[in-house]
């Protein structure tokens, strides 16, 4: 499967944003998807992970509460709508899947090791 995350943007704090996470080449009936992102400096850290089966959702502890996963099968996208954003959410976001179809977010589902299909990242900045 091929990823290709978009929707980011610069906004300013309090703002909202919506990013896509489009996928091709098989179904995201298959994948979980996780979500990730990394600011200059700073090591990749996950952000959330949504199951294809059970309706398993996870969320960074940080943006639990502003952020929602959901997925929209007709047109086999993740989307990832972010509110009230706040200056550390800046960074480059991206959505992975593991390698082969793993349809359920594993326990540790932050392990940036655990992914091996990424899609090209969206630049997400948080400025006034």
């Amino acid at each position: 499967v091929q990823l290709q995350a978009s929707g980011g943007g610069l906004v300013q704090p309090g703002g909202y944003l919506r990013l896509s996470c489009a996928a091709s080449g098989d179904s995201l009936d298959y994948y979980a998807i996780g979500w990730f992102r990394q600011a200059p400096e700073k090591e990749r850290e996950g952000v959330s992970c949504i199951s294809a089966v059970d309706g398993g959702i996870y969320y960074k502890d940080s943006v639990q509460g502003r952020f929602t996963v959901s997925k929209d099968k007709a047109n086999n996208t993740v989307y990832l709508e972010m509110n009230n954003l706040k200056a550390e959410d800046t960074a480059a976001y991206f959505c992975a899947t593991r390698a082969n179809r793993s349809p359920r977010c594993k326990t540790k589902w932050t392990l940036v090791a655990d992914y091996a299909n990424w899609g090209r990242g969206t630049q997400v900045t948080v400025s006034s």
